[in-house]
C-alpha cells in the first residue's frame, strides 16, 4: 500500500505559519512488497571536506526587549499547561541540536510572502509575523506557545548484516563555524545562511528591508549546546547501546544502518550501511538539497495567465506550483491565489469580456503517475496525479482537517474550473490548450487595455501571482512529507536543468546535481521526489553524508533543508513520536533530541536525521528496513525505530 509517511499525526489543517521555536544554541558543530529489480548506479563522486574547524565559544541566552515579557516555556511533549518543562541539562521539544528553525529568529523577515498578501509585483518582503494557518487563525495562542503541531505522517526501516570495517569520513560540520550571507534577491531579502547558523551560534540575526513583528520576542535557547568539546561516543560504546535493538528486531533482517560522528569524521556504527535501500520518504532529503542547491532558496514559481488567440479567451499557464490557492482558505500558508490573479485579469482586459479559459499543463509532459507507485496513491488521500497547474495541492476541500484528503482526478481541469469561477464564468467554459507561441517564457509586466482600446495581443500577460519561496516549500514537503509538493521540487531541478519536467527528467537532473555536491552518486539513485516510488535506492552512508554536507558550510543553501526537519515529540511528523516513558519501551530520551525525517511504505520504514546525545555531541544516523514482516503492523514498526534513535540520544555510548 502506498502510504508514505501520513497515517498518522495530528489532524487540525495545513501546513502553519513557522512558529518561533526557540533559538538553537550548538557552538561548534554548530499488502506484501514486490521488490522492483535493482536500480542501475552511478559512479561515486568525491568531495573534500574540511579536517579543523574554530569553535565560537558558547552563547548567552539573548535578553528580552524592554516592555516584553519573557517568552513561555513550551509545556512538553503532552502540551499540558500544568508541566513546567525539561529538567535542567535536558534537550527539550524544540529545533534539536544540528537543526534550522523552521521559522526565522525574531527581527528577520521571512522571505516568503506572509499569507494574505498581496502576490502580483510584491519585491520588498513583509516582516514574517508568524500568524495564519490557511483559515487565517493564528499560529499560536496568546501566550505565545503554538496552539498545535501541524500535521504529519511518515516513516521507518530494516536489516541486518554484519559490521565491515570502521571508515572514516572527513566531513566536518563546518556549517556552524561560520556565518555566511547570501542575499535572497529574489525576495528582496538578506539572510543570514545557512539558516540556522546564526540561531546555532547564538547571534543577533540580520536585519532585512521590512519591518519586523514587534510582539514576536526574541527567541529564546531551548536545547543544551552541543559541539565538538562535547565528549565523542567510541565504536564500542555505539554498538553496545544498538545491538541489542537490531539483533533478533522485529524490523526484519534487512536493516541497514549508518551512525556517524561529522565532527570528528568517524563511522560509529555500520550495518549495511552501503547497501542500496528502499528509501521511502526519506528520499526527500535528496529532493531538498537538489532543489535548494539547483533553484536556490529564493526562487518563487509564477502562474501567469496570457491573452488567448481570440478576444476574450484567457490562458492560464501552470509552471508547477502545487500551493496555488483558490482565495485565503487555502492549504498551504503565503500561496499565490486565484481570485487575485483573476483581479489582475479582469483589469488587463479593460473593456473586453473573458470568455473562454484555456488551460495550458504543457509544462509537465507526463505521466501522471511513476510507473513503480502503489496502486492506490491517487486515490489514498497521500498523493495525487502530478500536474503543472492545481491549487492545494490537489485536495478538493482545503479546509478538510483530515490526516489524508480527497484530491482531484483532473488537478489541471479542476484549477481552470476554480479559476473561471472567479471570472465569473462556467465549468463548461473550460478546455484544454496551450498558450500562443511565445507566451510561455520570460514574460514582460502584464499588458492590458484601457477601456475602449481593442483586446490585448495574443500571449500578452495579463497577471501573474506566486508561490511562497522555495525555502518555504521545501519546509512544506519535509515537515509533513508532502508528497504532492515534493514532485514539484523535483520539476523545478529538471527545470534548472534543462530537462523535460517528468518524472524521468527529475530523477536524471536530480542525479546531475547530486553528483555535482559531491555526494556520493552510486548510493544515490532515485526516480521520484516524494520517495513513493519502489524503484529509488538509497545507502544509509549516502544520506548521512547529504546531512553531513548541508550542515558544514561549503554549500549554505542546503543548510535550508533543515527548517523543515520534524523535531521528536515536537513537530511534524514526529511530533507524535518519541513520547513513551514506560519501561519496555522508552523512547522520550529522543525528545527535542531527535531531528529527522521519516519514510513509510507497506513493508519499508525508515528514518534519517541528526541526534545529540545525552553528552551533547552531534550525531548523524539513517535507518533504513526494507523486509519489515506485514504482521509488525506501523505503529510497531515506528516505536522499534524510535528505540533506535532514542538509544543514541540517551547514551553517551563511551
Amino acid at each position: 500500500m502506498g502510504s508514505e509517511d501520513s497515517h498518522s499525526g495530528p489532524t487540525d489543517g495545513g501546513p502553519k505559519e513557522p512558529p518561533a521555536r526557540g533559538r538553537v544554541v550548538i557552538p561548534g558543530v554548530g499488502g506484501p512488497q514486490v521488490s522492483p529489480p535493482e536500480a542501475p548506479h552511478r559512479g561515486r563522486a568525491t568531495v573534500p571536506l574540511p579536517t579543523t574547524l574554530p569553535i565560537p565559544p558558547s552563547p548567552a541566552r539573548p535578553p528580552q526587549p524592554s516592555g516584553q515579557p519573557a517568552p513561555p516555556v513550551w509545556p512538553g511533549p503532552n502540551r499540558t499547561a500544568s508541566q513546567s518543562g525539561p529538567a535542567s541539562g535536558t534537550a527539550w521539544p524544540g529545533p534539536p541540536s544540528g537543526a534550522a528553525q523552521s521559522g526565522p529568529p525574531s527581527g528577520t523577515a521571512w522571505p516568503g510572502t506572509p499569507s494574505g498578501a498581496a502576490q502580483s509585483g510584491q519585491t520588498t518582503p513583509s516582516a514574517w509575523s508568524g500568524a495564519g494557518g490557511p483559515d487565517g487563525s493564528p499560529a499560536r495562542s496568546a501566550g505565545g506557545v503554538p496552539d498545535g503541531p501541524p500535521p504529519t505522517g511518515e516513516p521507518q526501516p530494516a536489516d541486518e548484516p554484519a559490521e565491515p570495517p570502521r571508515r572514516r569520513r572527513t566531513g566536518l560540520l563546518a556549517a556552524l563555524a561560520a556565518v555566511l550571507v547570501v542575499g535572497l534577491a529574489a525576495a528582496g531579502v538578506a539572510v543570514v545562511q545557512p539558516g540556522p547558523v546564526a540561531g546555532w551560534l547564538g547571534e543577533a540575526p540580520a536585519t532585512p528591508d521590512g519591518a519586523a513583528d514587534p510582539s514576536e520576542p526574541p527567541p529564546p535557547p531551548v536545547l543544551t549546546a552541543a559541539g565538538t568539546a562535547a565528549p565523542a561516543p567510541t565504536p564500542d560504546g555505539i554498538r553496545a547501546a544498538l545491538t541489542p535493538l537490531i539483533n533478533g528486531s522485529i524490523l526484519g533482517n534487512e536493516v541497514n544502518i549508518s551512525v556517524v560522528d561529522p565532527a570528528g569524521g568517524e563511522v560509529l556504527y555500520e550495518a549495511g550501511q552501503e547497501t542500496p535501500t528502499v528509501p521511502a520518504s526519506t528520499t526527500k532529503l535528496v529532493t531538498a538539497a537538489t532543489v535548494l542547491a539547483a533553484r536556490g532558496p529564493a526562487y518563487r514559481i509564477a502562474t501567469r495567465v496570457v491573452a488567448g488567440a481570440n478576444p476574450g479567451e484567457v490562458v492560464i499557464v501552470g509552471a508547477g506550483d502545487p500551493t496555488l490557492a483558490v482565495n485565503g482558505t487555502g492549504w498551504y500558508p503565503g500561496a499565490g491565489r486565484l481570485d487575485r490573479l483573476a483581479g489582475q485579469v479582469k483589469t488587463a482586459l479593460g473593456g473586453t469580456r473573458p470568455t473562454k479559459v484555456i488551460v495550458d499543463g504543457s509544462l509537465f509532459p507526463g505521466p501522471e503517475l511513476e510507473p513503480a507507485w502503489d496502486s492506490d496513491i491517487p486515490t489514498g488521500g497521500f498523493g495525487a496525479v502530478i500536474t503543472a497547474l492545481m491549487t492545494d495541492g490537489a485536495r478538493i476541500n482545503p479546509k478538510d482537517p483530515g490526516r489524508a484528503q480527497a484530491r482531484y482526478a483532473d488537478p489541471d481541469i479542476a484549477a481552470g474550473r476554480l479559476f473561471a469561477e472567479q471570472l465569473g464564468l462556467p465549468a463548461s467554459a473550460v478546455r484544454k490548450g496551450q498558450a500562443p507561441a511565445g507566451a510561455t517564457g520570460t514574460a514582460s509586466p502584464a499588458a492590458g487595455a484601457s477601456p475602449g482600446a481593442g483586446p490585448p495581443a495574443a500571449g500578452a500577460e495579463l497577471g501573474r501571482v506566486e508561490s511562497p519561496p522555495v525555502i518555504r516549500l521545501v519546509e512544506f514537503m519535509l515537515e509533513n512529507s508532502d508528497n504532492v509538493v515534493g514532485e514539484a521540487l523535483a520539476r523545478q531541478v529538471a527545470l534548472a536543468r534543462n530537462k523535460p519536467a517528468s518524472f524521468e527528467g527529475a530523477a536524471a537532473a536530480m542525479d546531475e546535481v547530486v553528483a555535482e555536491l559531491g555526494l556520493p552518486a552510486n548510493e544515490i539513485d532515485v526516480f521520484d521526489g516524494s520517495g513513493l516510488s519502489r524503484s529509488n535506492r538509497i545507502t544509509p552512508s549516502g544520506l548521512t553524508d547529504l546531512l553531513t554536507l548541508a550542515a558544514k558550510g561549503s554549500r549554505p543553501e542546503l543548510g535550508d533543508l533543515f527548517p523543515g526537519l520534524p523535531v521528536g515529540a515536537w513537530s511534524g511528523s514526529l511530533s507524535e513520536r518519541f513520547d513513551r516513558s514506560d519501561g519496555a519501551e522508552p523512547t522520550t530520551a529522543g525528545a527535542g533530541a531527535v531531528r529527522a525525517k521519516t519514510g513509510t511504505l507497506s513493508g519499508v520504514h525508515a528514518i534519517a536525521g541528526m541526534v545529540t546525545t545525552v553528552d551533547g555531541r552531534l550525531l548523524t544516523f539513517a535507518v533504513l528496513a526494507n523486509k519489515v514482516p506485514d504482521s509488525v503492523g506501523i505503529d510497531r514498526a515506528r516505536l522499534e525505530l524510535d528505540r533506535i534513535a532514542a538509544a543514541l540520544a540517551a547514551c553517551g555510548c563511551r
